[in-house]
């Protein structure tokens, strides 16, 4: 479709390449602006933490069906890339710009003042949905957002950084980097929200995001067809936890005995066999640390097979439901008026499960091991609700077949390269080929807008545009021969750099995802070059570094050249320093207070918007009313139960539980029952200091009198939870502990208020170099 910067409304036309177009009121009926004619539907999906070669389609094990079908009917980009983290590539898909252009040089959770990595997308580079909006579209999101500044995901805003202020009319979905898939928080616009119906009752995020998606896209078809459509679905899985029904797992029983490393072999067949990748492919090198199938014993093969299992069913589930979506399109006849883009991965499979994998995700996040022989007694339960499971790095690195390395590392293709389909009707002339020409997920933006024949905005919101850096796709969609449009690329991530330029690669990994790294990280001058031609080693099989010194040299030449461009420099590989607010260079939202009180009702705070209570003395003080008969349930509660403590009432006793990394449960609890009356009840938290993660004596408090004692061995070091929240008068999520249970756990008097006092020194910059890697690659 030929593009045009001009449209006509009433008697007015007005320049496209200036948003918002106003109305014209000057005379007769006010007419709506619409996108030129012919434009299409838009739809994107992205599949969270998948490698490349996981889904079927892509000659992964995973069978997924609907993506083998929009295949068929559409197209594989088998040389498509991202930028190795979340938050980075949803920003880049979004805006058509590298991510340090946009300040998204790493997670949100990361930012510093920096220019490449404030973690504030700038109003002179509007998203996708703020163009389409702006030229006619309804548009709606719904799933993983993770592109917002912690310190705004609450109740105070500013929203303008939100889904619904970035250009989607709709939002359901989630705001962090991961979530519960059995018990979710979520939000409907900027309205925390929970689901009516539980696991019990059949209830699983996947399906209820897409359910919502279908509702809003039939809404939108019965009260406004002829206005083209942009829904983005940003599903939670495969994303840690893997939280999937038995029947979808034990499907996949058996299946990976053979290992991770047989795995990447027979993937590799099957990937050649399809064209997926030359016949002449070789297998990038095994990751050094990783151990082989063989070198397991009978206990960890049995357990890391069934973690695969569960990932593959995991996988295939959140296939069914973007098949579901996709058959609603189907059923209201606008299919193929659609360009659909399905993106398997936002950056490569995720190795931050360790070498063992773990049933509770945020124990291994913390530096500890699970446990294979007390996991290998539960396998029946992997998946459910009493875990928050993430496979071993073996098959991570099996699920990147044919690469080398995994997701943080945007050094390698292991950690970059992930599978897009594109379906567009008759948009695609010869469906079911693939397009081998490069292409980055920056390209994603000025594609769609070639496709529905709209420009790129020179002024949005009264802010001129910087220039966006993607280049459209749309020329190969009917030439599979068509030479690339894009020849150079940087990435960077977590100090991992590289540089792609015609055929070309040079890379340099700065860290490892899942080794801890006591002396520290190298400098950033010690790091060794690799180099590889792709034109004859598709998967950067054979470093070409020690004979080819002059091609290395000039590519990092380039490197330095194209980070400079697009905000790269400063290089930061602090940890410490950029989880505290203060030295990262930003303000968090309680900067400088000891003291917060919150009343009834109030809640859904994360960890960046509540006082970090962790590593430092603390006090917890409430004024609750008892009924006659006497009260029962949570007063304050934050996390859940794979980490976090609550405050609470049981049997009549004034209680207190710590859940450390969902391994360690400390309980104390009052001598006498809490009377009816009204009380102030208190908690002191006295921390024993000396470094991080340490223990802590309590003591519970009735009208101020010593109700109850207790101690506490062991103590969360860096996060409590990154999907669950602190809440007054009931604890959402998952429950704390087992002596009440998940949602029906409300307060049965009257909770009048909370107030969290932080008490003494604050000893959460006392951490080893160990300690300091481990919480700088936390939220991932």
């Amino acid at each position: 479709m030929d593009g045009t910067h001009f449209c006509t409304i009433g008697a007015v036309t007005y320049d496209r390449t200036v948003l918002p177009v106003p109305p014209d009121t000057t005379a007769g009926p006010v007419h709506p602006l619409r996108p030129p004619t012919g434009a299409p539907h838009v739809v994107v999906v992205v599949v969270d933490d998948m490698g490349f070669g996981a889904p079927s389609a892509f000659g992964g094990p995973c069978e997924m069906p609907t993506a083998d079908a929009l295949a068929r009917d559409g197209l594989r980009f088998n040389r498509f890339h991202v930028t190795a983290l979340c938050s980075p590539t949803r920003q880049a898909l979004m805006t058509g710009r590298n991510h340090h252009s946009v300040g998204m040089g790493s997670t949100t959770e990361m930012a510093t003042s920096a220019p490449g990595y404030t973690g504030f997308r700038p109003a002179s580079a509007a998203t996708l949905a703020q163009i389409l909006s702006g030229n006619g579209y309804t548009t709606a999101a719904f799933g993983k957002w993770h592109q917002t500044p912690p310190r705004e995901v609450s109740a105070a805003g500013p929203f303008d950084r939100w889904p619904t202020g970035e250009g989607f009319d709709a939002f359901y979905g989630f705001m962090g980097a991961e979530m519960n898939h059995w018990y979710p928080q979520l939000f409907d616009g900027t309205t925390p929200v929970e689901p009516a119906r539980r696991p019990e009752d059949g209830y699983h995020l996947s399906e209820d995001l897409v359910d919502h998606a279908i509702a809003w896209t039939r809404a939108q078809q019965a009260l406004a067809p002829d206005r083209p459509t942009f829904c983005y679905l940003a599903l939670g899985a495969t994303h840690a936890p893997f939280h999937v029904a038995p029947t979808w797992r034990d499907k996949y029983r058996g299946r990976f005995d053979h290992g991770w490393y047989r795995q990447r072999d027979l993937t590799l067949r099957r990937q050649q066999e399809l064209g997926v990748v030359p016949a002449s492919t070789e297998l990038g090198p095994w990751a050094d640390g990783v151990p082989h199938w063989d070198e397991l014993d009978a206990t960890e093969r049995t357990v890391a097979a069934a973690f695969m299992e569960t990932y593959a069913g995991f996988a295939e589930h959140a296939d069914a439901q973007v098949g579901r979506y996709v058959a609603a399109l189907r059923e209201l006849g606008v299919l193929d008026q659609t360009v659909f883009l399905y993106l398997l991965g936002d950056n490569g499979a995720s190795g931050e499960g360790g070498i063992e994998g773990t049933f509770r995700e945020h124990l291994v996040g913390h530096g500890f091991a699970d446990s294979t022989t007390e996991m290998a007694a539960r396998l029946d339960s992997l998946g459910d609700a009493t875990t928050y499971p993430i496979y071993p790095v073996g098959w991570a690195l099996a699920m990147n077949t044919p690469y080398q390395w995994t997701k943080q590392v945007a050094s390698h293709y292991g950690g970059t390269r992930d599978g897009l389909i594109v379906r567009w009707g008759d948009g695609i002339e010869q469906p079911g080929g693939f397009r081998q020409q490069w292409h980055h997920v920056i390209d994603v933006l000025p594609t769609i807008l070639e496709a529905a024949g709209l420009p790129q905005p020179a002024r949005v919101g009264g802010v001129d545009q910087q220039p966006i850096e993607g280049t459209s796709m749309l020329y190969a969609f009917n030439d599979p021969d068509a030479e690339d449009r894009r020849a150079t690329q940087y990435f960077e991530m977590c100090g991992n750099r590289g540089i792609y330029h015609q055929g070309w690669v040079a890379a340099t990994r700065h860290g490892t995802p899942w080794v801890m790294v006591p002396e520290g990280l190298p400098a950033f001058d010690d790091d060794v070059w690799e180099l590889y031609d792709t034109t004859t080693d598709w998967a950067e099989a054979h470093d070409l570094a020690a004979t080819r010194p002059d091609k290395l040299r000039v590519l990092q030449e380039l490197f330095v050249a194209e980070a400079g461009r697009y905000q790269v420099f400063p290089l930061d590989d602090r940890v410490t320093e950029r989880e505290n607010p203060d030295l990262a260079g930003r303000i968090p939202l309680l900067h400088g207070r000891t003291s917060v009180t919150y009343t009834a009702g109030m809640g859904r705070f994360t960890e960046e918007t509540t006082l970090n209570v962790k590593n430092r003395s603390h006090r917890l003080v409430a004024r609750v009313l008892v009924p006659d008969g006497g009260a029962g349930g949570v007063v304050v509660a934050q996390g859940g139960r794979f980490g976090g403590w609550s405050w609470y009432v049981h049997d009549g006793l004034l209680s207190y539980a710590y859940n450390c990394y969902g391994r360690d449960l400390s309980t104390v609890r009052a001598a006498g029952p809490l009377s009816p009356g009204s009380h102030q009840i208190g908690l002191d938290f006295r921390y024993d200091g000396g470094g991080l993660g340490r223990g802590a004596d309590l003591t519970l408090l009735v009208d101020g009198r010593p109700a109850g004692t207790g101690r506490v061995e062991r103590t969360t070091a860096y996060y409590f939870s990154f999907d669950e929240t602190l809440n007054v008068g009931v604890d959402r999520g998952t429950p704390v502990t087992d002596d009440y249970p998940a949602v029906d756990n409300a307060f049965t008097g009257i909770v009048e208020w909370v107030r969290i006092d932080l008490v003494g020194d604050d000893h959460n910059g006392s951490a080893t170099p160990e300690q300091r890697y481990r919480r700088g690659v936390a939220h991932q």
